[in-house]
């Protein structure tokens, strides 16, 4: 299997554009091994890295120090290998779903030898039928179809995921959760997932990371042991519920109030 990502003693430093020019410090003595064909979701405090981390897997950016090697190979630029889908579509609102789709193939000059991925991943996402409709045309949900088939028609290693249905309505983010899994599951490839929606990464994932607040590093990584499909209702579910809200300090006290009358 390929897709194994090891993170090792990573380092991320900013320059603080305001006028103090102070550094920040993202990430510190970051380290995690990511095995292949796994999902894994990063969760944390608004602000920690977790978008950085994904930046600096995809290529996007670079550590300061330390290093993150994919399949034994460290990572120094984007690849074809790396998938990303952002939070909102991205799509070109002058292109059609088909040429969105196909405009990554057609940038790397294959897309007459992988003409047909274009349409099964059209028909894998659900929009067949919608091939000459443009993103004006859609609906949020439907646009971010076309953004994960964009992403996932070059068959790249590894999927990265910054919270790709933060801006969907709660039923149609449950549904494209079901869509996801299911693309993952037939392809077999790593998936790392940013997220806010504790839920979402009990529901979706293999390893649930708990980052810190900045400078971030690994707060805990929690081995979800349930089986799929899984039920959100289910007591083990909302026992991992409580352990990774506890981890991040928002697991509160229930108290008994007594009312007089």
């Amino acid at each position: 299997m390929v897709g194994n990502i090891a993170i090792q003693n990573v380092r991320k430093e900013f320059v603080n554009q305001d006028s103090s020019q102070e550094n920040i410090i993202a990430l510190n003595d970051f380290t995690l091994d990511i095995q292949p064909g796994t999902f894994v979701s990063l969760i944390g405090p608004s602000g920690c890295g977790k978008s950085t981390l994904l930046r600096l897997i995809g290529g996007l950016d670079h550590p300061s120090s330390g290093s993150i090697v994919l399949d034994g190979k460290e990572i120094s630029k984007p690849g074809s290998d790396r998938g990303f889908a952002f939070q909102g579509s991205n799509l070109f609102p002058w292109l059609t779903v088909e040429q969105n789709i196909a405009f990554g193939l057609k940038a790397r000059h294959i897309y007459q030898n992988n003409k047909k991925d274009v349409q099964d991943f059209i028909n894998l996402i659900g929009l067949k039928g919608f091939e000459k409709s443009y993103p004006h045309q859609l609906s949020g949900g439907m646009n971010q179809r076309a953004s994960l088939a964009r992403a996932l028609v070059g068959h790249p290693k590894v999927l990265l995921l910054d919270e790709p249905l933060g801006a969907l309505d709660a039923f149609t983010r449950m549904n494209l959760q079901d869509e996801i899994l299911k693309i993952w599951q037939k392809h077999n490839m790593t998936m790392i997932m940013v997220t806010h929606d504790v839920d979402e990464a009990i529901y979706m994932s293999d390893k649930v990371v708990v980052m810190s607040a900045r400078p971030s590093k690994v707060e805990a990584v929690i081995d979800i042991e349930l089986p799929r499909p899984r039920a959100r209702a289910q007591d083990t579910f909302q026992v991992y519920r409580s352990k990774i809200l506890d981890i991040l300090n928002l697991g509160g006290d229930i108290r008994m109030i007594e009312y007089q009358i």
